[in-house]
């Protein structure tokens, strides 16, 4: 009990350090939205975000795609650290809130993941979250 309400106001902490993410993420985003590949495979389903705050694959990745979904994962590890750093959070720790973040942010047909792990498809409905998101 005392491990998780711990981790509960570090989650806090974090969470509202990453409120100011999408900002921060903005110029890779902005970046990734005008790359066609990415644009083309985030609309077809075959990325998503992910729970630990960066972009997954859900079918396997062309080498272009893959190039630009781990540039824009090195981007948002590169914030991560800095802001975790100012945050005195883990790297991780602040991933996950953002990870958090930006799966409420998914719009309707985009994929997510799941807290189980699987990957879903938004629909207008909240998407599944972590318990541990806020």
């Amino acid at each position: 009990m005392a491990r998780e309400m711990a981790h509960r106001a570090a989650f806090s902490v974090v969470l509202s350090a990453a409120v100011a993410l999408p900002l921060a993420l903005s110029p890779a985003s902005a970046l990734a939205q005008r790359d066609p590949a990415y644009a083309a495979a985030r609309a077809a389903g075959q990325v998503g975000e992910k729970m630990d705050g960066y972009l997954g694959y859900v079918t396997p990745p062309a080498p272009s795609l893959k190039a630009v979904v781990e540039d824009i994962n090195l981007k948002r590890r590169a914030v991560y650290s800095e802001k975790a750093q100012a945050q005195k959070a883990t790297v991780e720790e602040y991933a996950f809130t953002s990870g958090c973040l930006l799966i409420a942010q998914t719009q309707p047909g985009e994929k997510y993941q799941a807290p189980n792990g699987t990957w879903q498809t938004r629909t207008s409905a909240p998407p599944q979250r972590d318990s541990r998101c806020l």
